[in-house]
C-alpha cells in the first residue's frame, strides 16, 4: 500500500513539474473597457517562473502535492453575477468591485496561473501569520495580507527590474525612510517580519494622506509622485477608477489584479484548483551575536544546513552574521537555540573553506616606508638607518607609548590633556547611555514571547530574566521591558 501511495505522489508530481514548465506567463493582459481594447501591464510578480518558486527551499521542503484532491484540471466558466455575488460576501473593509478589468485577471490565476495559485495557497502558511500580526499592529484591514501575492508571488528573494526586494518588494529609498537595514552585508527587505511591519507602517501613513485604500494600493505600487501626477491630470479626482486612465500601465493592472488574488485566494475550490499541502516547519527563535560568523562554521558545528540557515535568515546576503558591528539576530531551530549558546566560542573558532574574516592587522610595504595597519592605529615606520617612529590614532592624537623622537614637553602634556577629556567624555556617554537603556513596549493582542523578543533584537530568555516570566504566559495591554 506504502509503495502504491509512492508511485500516485511521484506521478503527480511529475505532471506538476511538467505542467510548471509547460506554462508561459505573458507580460499584458488584453481587456475590455468602456467597448475599446485595451492592454495592460500586468504585475511583474504574475511572470514569475513557478520552478523558480518550487525550488525555494521552503516549497522542496515542506510543501507536496495533494493526493487526496480529486478535482478535475477544468476551469470552470460562470457568468458575471457570480462573480459579482461572491466579491461583495468577502468580508472585506477594502472596496472590491467587479468590472470587465477585475475578470480578466481573476481569468488569469484561475486559467493560466492556476498551479502558481496552488502554490501560493500552500506558501501562504509560511507567511500569512506574520502578515496580519504586522497589519494588526497598525490596525489596517487584513485583506492587505495579498498585497505579496501579487508583489512577489509569496518569494522571498524576489527582486523587480526596478530594485525592489523581498516579499513586499521594497524599494531601497523607501526601505531606509522605514527603518530597514540595507549594505554589503544585510538586506533587511528580505527579513519576512522586519519588512511585514515596515510594510504596514508605510500603508498606515499612505492611507493617512489619501483616506482611499484603493488610492493607498495604486500608491504602493507606482509610489506618490506619480498617483498626485494621476490626480492632478484628472483635476482633481480621487476615485482610482476615474483617474484610471491617466496611470502608469502597470498600476493600473495593479488594483484590478489585488481585487482578483482575494477572489481566488478565497474560491479557489469553485475553479478545481488543489492547494499544495504543507508541513509546517518546526518553531524557531532568534540569538543575538556579538562576532562575523560565517553560516558554514554554524552549519559545521550544529549540524543544520546551510540551505535552512539560508532560509531561516535571508536578510544576511553573503551568508555573513555580522554581528561585529552592532549585536545581530540569528535565527534558528527553537532546539538548537542552546546548543549554539554553549558552543559559540566553538563556531567562531571553526575554519571553513573560502571564508576569511576581516582581518585587525596588516603590513604593507611600499615606497621606501613601510606601514602597519591595525584596527584603531596607522604606524609610520622609516626604514633601517632611520630612527624616527610615530604612531597616531584615528583621531589624529599621537600615542605617546610609541614615540621614540623628541616632542616638546607641551605636544605631549596636551596629547595627556587630550586623553583625559576624551576618558572623561566616555565615562559620561556610558553614564548617560546606561540611564537611556531602559525599554518597555506594550504586549499586543496575540503576542508571543518569541515575536516580542524578533521585534525588538533580542531572545525570549532575555525577555524572561528581565520581567521575571517564568513561563510561557503574557497580557495583552501589559508593559514588558525588552532592555
Amino acid at each position: 500500500m506504502k509503495k502504491k501511495r509512492l508511485y500516485i505522489f511521484a506521478a503527480l508530481f511529475t505532471v506538476f513539474s511538467l505542467t510548471a514548465q509547460a506554462q508561459t506567463d505573458d507580460k499584458t493582459l488584453t481587456v475590455q473597457n468602456n467597448g475599446k481594447e485595451e492592454k495592460i501591464d500586468v504585475p511583474e510578480a504574475m511572470t514569475t517562473d513557478l520552478d523558480s518558486l518550487m525550488n525555494l527551499y521552503k516549497a522542496k521542503t515542506y510543501l507536496k502535492p495533494d493526493t487526496d484532491c480529486n478535482m478535475p484540471d477544468i476551469n470552470p466558466v460562470y457568468d458575471s453575477a457570480v462573480y459579482k455575488d461572491r466579491l461583495s460576501k468577502l468580508p472585506t473593509v477594502i472596496e472590491m468591485p467587479y468590472n470587465g478589468i477585475v475578470q480578466a485577471f481573476i481569468d488569469r490565476y484561475t486559467g493560466q496561473l492556476r498551479r502558481k495559485v496552488a502554490y501560493m495557497l500552500g506558501a501562504q502558511n509560511f507567511y500569512l501569520p506574520t502578515f496580519e500580526d504586522a497589519l494588526e499592529s497598525y490596525n489596517l484591514p487584513l485583506e492587505l495580507k495579498y498585497l505579496p501575492v501579487i508583489e512577489s508571488a509569496l518569494d522571498p528573494n524576489a527582486k523587480s527590474h526596478a530594485g525592489a526586494v523581498g516579499l513586499w518588494q521594497f524599494v531601497l529609498k523607501t526601505a531606509r525612510k522605514y527603518g530597514l537595514k540595507v549594505n554589503s552585508l544585510v538586506d533587511e527587505r528580505r527579513d519576512m517580519v522586519r519588512a511585514s511591519y515596515a510594510a504596514a507602517h508605510y500603508l498606515s501613513d499612505l492611507y493617512k494622506t489619501y483616506g482611499d485604500w484603493n488610492l493607498v494600493i495604486a500608491a504602493y505600487n507606482c509610489g506618490k509622485d506619480q498617483l498626485n501626477k494621476a490626480i492632478r491630470r484628472s483635476r482633481g479626482e480621487r476615485d482610482y477608477w476615474k483617474i484610471y486612465p491617466k496611470l502608469p500601465a502597470e498600476t493600473r493592472g495593479y488594483v484590478p489584479a489585488f481585487i482578483a488574488a482575494n477572489y481566488v485566494m478565497n474560491y479557489y475550490c469553485d475553479h478545481n484548483i488543489c492547494p499544495l499541502t504543507t508541513d509546517l516547519p518546526q518553531q524557531t527563535d532568534t540569538v543575538m551575536v556579538n562576532h562575523d560568523i560565517h553560516f558554514e562554521q554554524i552549519a559545521q558545528v550544529l549540524n543544520i544546513s546551510v540551505d535552512e540557515l539560508e532560509d531561516l535568515n535571508p536578510q544576511y546576503r553573503r551568508d555573513i552574521v555580522n554581528g561585529r558591528s552592532e549585536l545581530a539576530a540569528l535565527r534558528l531551530p527553537e532546539a538548537l537555540i542552546p546548543v549554539f549558546i554553549d558552543k559559540e566560542d566553538s563556531v567562531v573558532n571553526t575554519d571553513v573553506k573560502d571564508y576569511k574574516p576581516k582581518r585587525t592587522e596588516v603590513e604593507v610595504a611600499g615606497g621606501s616606508n613601510n606601514y602597519t595597519v591595525n584596527k584603531n592605529k596607522v604606524v609610520f615606520e622609516k626604514k633601517a638607518g632611520d630612527t624616527e617612529k610615530v604612531s597616531s590614532d584615528d583621531s589624529g592624537n599621537e600615542d605617546d607609548s610609541q614615540e621614540t623622537v623628541s616632542k616638546s614637553s607641551s605636544r605631549r602634556h596636551s596629547s595627556k590633556r587630550s586623553s583625559s577629556k576624551s576618558s572623561k567624555n566616555s565615562s559620561k556617554s556610558k553614564k548617560k547611555k546606561k540611564k537611556q537603556t531602559s525599554k518597555s513596549v506594550s504586549i499586543r493582542e496575540g503576542d508571543t514571547l518569541s515575536e516580542i523578543a524578533e521585534r525588538n533584537n533580542t531572545t525570549v530568555s532575555k525577555l524572561k530574566k528581565l520581567n521575571k516570566i517564568s513561563g510561557n504566559n503574557i497580557r495583552a495591554g501589559k508593559k514588558i521591558r525588552v532592555k
